[in-house]
């Protein structure tokens, strides 16, 4: 019989290997997003000291009074502006992106195209 591993096992094996390359500094943090059935997940994060500076999600009251839908394309696209609003505010200009193991298209290339357009650079 043939075992096969579910979505989210593998999704959870590629993020670990993606760690193993990418790390945020005080200099360069780490965009970390996270993708749910029903939200979108946010942050930026100084590995050396494992701070989150910014955070953003479309849990927040803000976020969620602006969205028909809080998981769709345009949600994830005005996540990216929000979260790299909160970001310049802070004075981070520049990230490594972390896409958590998931497939860089749809939402997740949304969310970073938006936080590009922001001002963001990665």
């Amino acid at each position: 019989m043939v075992s096969k591993k579910t979505r989210s096992v593998v999704r959870q094996n590629k993020h670990r290997k993606i760690r193993n390359h990418i790390s945020g500094t005080a200099e360069r943090p780490r965009l970390a997003v996270f993708r749910s059935n029903n939200h979108m997940y946010a942050q930026i994060i100084d590995d050396t000291v494992g701070n989150t500076l910014v955070a953003a999600s479309t849990l927040e009251k803000d976020v969620k009074a602006e969205l028909e839908k809080t998981n769709n394309v345009d949600a994830a696209a005005y996540l990216g502006k929000v979260i790299a609003k909160k970001a310049l505010d802070k004075g981070i200009k520049v990230v490594v992106f972390d896409r958590g193991g998931f497939i860089y298209q749809g939402k997740i290339q949304a969310l970073a195209d938006a936080a590009r357009e922001a001002g963001l650079e990665f």
